[in-house]
């Protein structure tokens, strides 16, 4: 427990100091960019589950979706960039930078999720990756609406 402690400590203040070099505006694209690319990962999932189903397709989707989720993103909501323009402006909410206890509970809950679609997807079972893209997407559906303005 205390070696996670000390890794996640050492990830906070190793970002905090790449991030002072970020242009908000980059950091608006990248995270848009981001979810952009789960967002299209998403519908290959769902293309594969409701026609012909494609195990190796999934696998791929199911692990780009993973890596993002676990790649540290939250880096990327800066000071700064609850306003400004990525690709297209922002829609972040401010409940982002303020309730953090929620952002916390709605992250961890999507990066379970997206760990074990990947395990799911691994076995070939569409089934199994039908169920687990329902909660998968819960978690996503989840975070939209907390902390996503509609547009």
């Amino acid at each position: 427990m205390k070696s996670k402690l000390l890794l996640a400590l050492l990830a906070v203040s190793l970002s905090a100091t790449a991030n002072a070099q970020v242009k908000p505006e980059d950091a608006i694209k990248w995270r848009q960019s981001a979810y952009a690319t789960m967002g299209w990962s998403m519908s290959r999932i769902k293309a594969n589950v409701e026609g012909t189903y494609n195990k190796d397709d999934v696998i791929k989707a199911a692990n780009v979706i993973q890596a993002i989720a676990n790649s540290g993103m939250g880096a990327l909501y800066l000071p700064g960039t609850d306003k400004g323009t990525g690709w297209e402006a922002t829609r972040a909410k401010a409940e982002i930078w303020t309730d953090k206890e929620k952002l916390g509970k709605v992250a961890m809950a999507f990066n379970k999720e997206a760990n074990e679609m990947a395990k799911v997807a691994a076995t070939g079972d569409a089934a199994a990756v039908k169920e687990q893209m329902g909660k998968l997407g819960g978690t996503c559906k989840g975070c939209h609406d907390d902390f996503k303005a509609k547009k």
